[in-house]
């Protein structure tokens, strides 16, 4: 096992990596699909309204 270990622990590191990778490219599509603040009217400032307290 002496001179497959090197192999070996390549191996785990890229299955680790193909995980992360494959986790985060869902987690960002799922942040795309997501409507952020949906249906929601923005409010304007107006100058008048920051003066006034």
């Amino acid at each position: 096992m002496g001179e497959n270990t090197i192999y070996i622990v390549l191996g785990v590191v890229v299955v680790i990596y193909l995980f992360i990778t494959m986790t985060n490219r869902r987690q960002s599509r799922n942040r795309k699909t997501r409507k952020f603040l949906d249906g929601h009217q923005r409010k304007r400032k107006s100058k008048n309204e920051d003066d006034t307290i």
